[in-house]
């Protein structure tokens, strides 16, 4: 991962393959963002000028690079976008600081050092810079022969930024280490998180993501239990049993428990864990297979998101639940019609195999259930229909308590994390009875997002806060990169999720 360095170093004596300053898009056209006086001083206050010239704009995510003016160490000068310059007397909030830094690292591939001369008026900004530089660094390569051995050369262009220097930050102010320190734990977690939806199935079974998970908690002194196919017919988790009953690759139920002794209050994160998903013998349509190793992304999350506040040291008690299945289609896979008995004692229709996802967690959402946390978060790459609601870049939010929902929302907004509340329409619940099981695992076709957040909540234990998010929209980037996101897994809800552990501990959770 990239190295992060506090500096108080002037821009120009500062040894480095280049500089990176913000742009601000401006009435009159780009303007020098705060931070980058020293640099703007250099080209004798014309710097704005030369960029225009150069076809700049300072739109948000625009990257601009020219020479260095001379006298200055490093070489190049890169010049990112902030979007539209803010109102008099404020400053960039977060998220454009967090893009910019991201877009700029990504484009600065192969460097070995570059220094951020981006507005830092606080510790939190640095933070914030410190998370887009280690996200937008980010690249998946373990598959590509050709890139590792790029990387092992000298001189290549393919490696990621290798350190990055903050200037402006205080090396010796406690508040800007910890914000530096915070940002490294949860990027490091999320790129985990990324490199776990990005790698292929073959390699990613439920068994193989249960000792990742095996190995981390470990490291960190998180506890673990491991949940086998023996252990859960034992128990009795019909739905992930009934899930996974179609493949080779055995299905796994992961519990990572993180304690703090100073903990009053306790959460439970809920993860779909599907390792791929071809819709079992509801086969999905062609051209819906490729990406399928994603489904997982929600465990992912999950388990990114516990191992951070481990290593966080959060005052709240945080139990991840992995609901890891591989659903294929077989002459041992659940067929449409068959009945399962969950976990908690209810028994499911199965009208659709590819609706598996609310089996697992179904069982998961119960176990977690039985411990009474305060509150309990699922997340999950759930419905093609939120998609279709919400769009490719943001996920949607439900919850049986309309305060709490709020809450995880507007930490969603904080991490810079896209989302929307949705409603549920206790009229869509009928639609899922069946004359045969206590409940059919699909009802309504319009509003079949809502549907499924209404199957979860039969499954959350009485008086339990619990709130649901449906991230199959932004949980694989199938475009082009932008921002500090890259193609691929881009490890969404994990931030939403370390956030709300913070308040949590803060005791300012809803």
């Amino acid at each position: 991962m990239t190295a992060l360095t506090l500096s108080t170093a002037a821009a120009p004596g500062l040894r480095a393959d280049a500089i990176v300053i913000g742009v601000a898009k401006g009435a009159n056209g780009p303007s020098v963002a705060p931070g980058a006086e020293a640099v703007d001083k250099a080209y004798d206050g014309r710097l704005a000028g030369v960029l225009e010239t150069l076809g700049a704009s300072g739109a948000e995510g625009e990257v601009t690079k020219l020479p260095a003016p001379s006298g200055f160490k490093a070489p190049v000068v890169v010049a990112v976008g902030l979007g539209a310059e803010p109102e008099k007397d404020s400053g960039f909030d977060a998220e454009t600081l967090r893009r910019a830094a991201g877009a700029a690292a990504r484009a600065l591939a192969g460097a070995k050092k570059a220094a951020f001369a981006l507005p830092l008026t606080e510790a939190a900004d640095a933070g914030v810079v410190a998370e887009g530089v280690l996200l937008g660094a980010y690249s998946f390569d373990a598959y590509k022969e050709s890139a590792k051995e790029a990387k092992a050369a000298k001189g290549n262009g393919k490696a990621p930024l290798a350190e990055a220097a903050l200037l402006g930050g205080k090396p010796r102010d406690k508040a800007y280490k910890a914000a530096i320190e915070r940002a490294a734990a949860v990027a490091e977690e999320l790129n985990r998180a990324r490199d776990l939806v990005n790698t292929p199935p073959n390699d990613l079974n439920p068994e193989a993501f249960a000792a990742v998970a095996q190995a981390a908690a470990k490291e960190h002194g998180i506890k673990v239990q491991v949940l086998d196919e023996k252990a859960l017919t034992k128990g009795g988790y019909g739905g992930i049993l009934g899930v996974g009953a179609g493949s080779a690759s055995g299905p796994r139920l992961v519990k990572l428990s993180y304690t703090s002794p100073r903990a009053k209050k306790s959460l439970a994160f809920v993860g779909k864990g599907i390792t791929y998903d071809s819709g079992g013998i509801s086969l999905k349509p062609a051209g819906h297979n490729e990406t399928m190793k994603c489904d997982m992304a929600g465990a992912a999350a999950v388990f990114a998101a516990v191992v951070a506040a481990a290593r966080l040291g959060l005052e709240v008690n945080v139990t991840g639940w992995l609901a890891l299945a591989e659903n294929m289609p077989s002459g041992s896979a659940t067929r449409p019609g068959d009945v399962l008995r969950m976990y908690s004692g209810k028994t499911v229709e199965v009208l659709n195999t590819d609706a598996e996802g609310r089996l697992v967690l179904a069982d998961a959402l119960w176990a977690a259930s039985l411990e009474k946390p305060d509150a309990i978060i699922d997340v999950a790459t759930l419905t093609g229909a939120m998609m279709v609601a919400l769009g490719s870049r943001t996920y949607g939010i439900m919850a049986n308590d309309d305060a709490f929902r709020s809450a995880v929302h507007e930490a969603a907004e904080e991490s810079g994390e896209p989302a929307w509340p949705m409603p549920m329409p206790e009229h869509l619940r009928k639609g899922m009875d069946s004359p045969t099981a206590d409940i059919a695992n699909i009802g309504e076709r319009m509003g079949g997002g809502l549907v499924a957040g209404l199957f979860l909540r039969e499954f959350v234990g009485e008086g339990i806060t619990w709130a649901h998010l449906d991230i199959a929209g932004p949980a694989f980037n199938e475009g082009g990169p932008f921002g500090y996101t890259p193609k691929g897994g881009t490890g969404t809800a994990v931030r939403t999720l370390v956030r709300v552990a913070e308040l949590a501990a803060a005791g300012e959770l809803g």
